[in-house]
């Protein structure tokens, strides 16, 4: 299995660290680690696509999309690929007649 030993989380436009403290409010007014949960609040369970990088300990209060905030995804996710699928996979698919 994949470990996630390249996978990186801060936010893009500053490049702060989440520092493991709750930072981050929910609507519903509880606050938390975003980070912990992939940004659904343990109170409520509502999905944030979005996290504001908090002023306070640093950051630059910038909103962009949550997923954003992980880097060495696309890494992460072709080393799941190829795990997935053994080599001799690509050998047993072929194609129809008129496909090319």
């Amino acid at each position: 299995m994949p470990t996630a030993s390249h996978l990186e989380i801060y936010c893009p436009a500053c490049h702060w660290e989440p520092d493991g403290r709750a930072h981050w409010q929910c609507t519903c007014g509880y606050v938390w680690n975003s980070f912990e949960t992939a940004a659904v609040c343990p109170k409520c369970q509502y999905r944030w696509k979005i996290s504001q990088c908090p002023t306070q300990p640093g950051g630059c209060g910038v909103v962009s999309p949550h997923v954003d905030w992980y880097h060495g995804l696309a890494e992460l996710i072709e080393e799941l690929v190829e795990e997935a699928a053994p080599a001799t996979a690509e050998a047993a698919v072929c194609c129809a007649a008129n496909e090319s």
